[in-house]
C-alpha cells in the first residue's frame, strides 16, 4: 500500500492488510470506526510511533490530559488541526 487514497479505499475490506503496521492496523481499525480495537493494539507498547498512535486516540476520545502525556512520549505536540486531518497525516506519515 503505498497512497493514503489506497489505505482508504482499504477500509472497505473486513480486516486490514497483514503486511501493515502494528501503527497502521491501529489507525485502519480507527477509521472503521473501531475504536476500542485500534486502542487494542498500540496501548500496551512504548515505542515512539505507538505513542504518537496512542495519543491520537486519547485526542480522538476527549482525554486530552492523557492524549497530551502520550504526546509528550512520542515527542511530539498536539496538533492543532482536526482529527481527521491529524488521522491523514499519521497514515501517511507511517505508510
Amino acid at each position: 500500500m503505498k497512497s493514503l487514497q489506497e489505505f482508504i479505499k482499504s477500509l472497505q475490506q473486513n480486516q486490514p492488510e497483514k503486511e501493515l503496521s502494528v501503527q497502521l492496523k491501529a489507525l485502519w481499525y480507527d477509521g472503521k470506526g473501531d475504536w476500542d480495537q485500534a486502542h487494542h493494539l498500540v496501548d500496551h507498547l512504548n515505542d515512539r510511533s505507538s505513542a504518537h498512535v496512542h495519543a491520537y486516540l486519547h485526542r480522538k476520545e476527549g482525554d486530552i490530559w492523557n492524549a497530551d502525556y502520550w504526546y509528550n512520549r512520542a515527542q511530539e505536540s498536539r496538533p492543532g488541526i482536526s482529527l481527521n486531518e491529524e488521522w491523514e497525516q499519521l497514515v501517511l506519515k507511517f505508510l
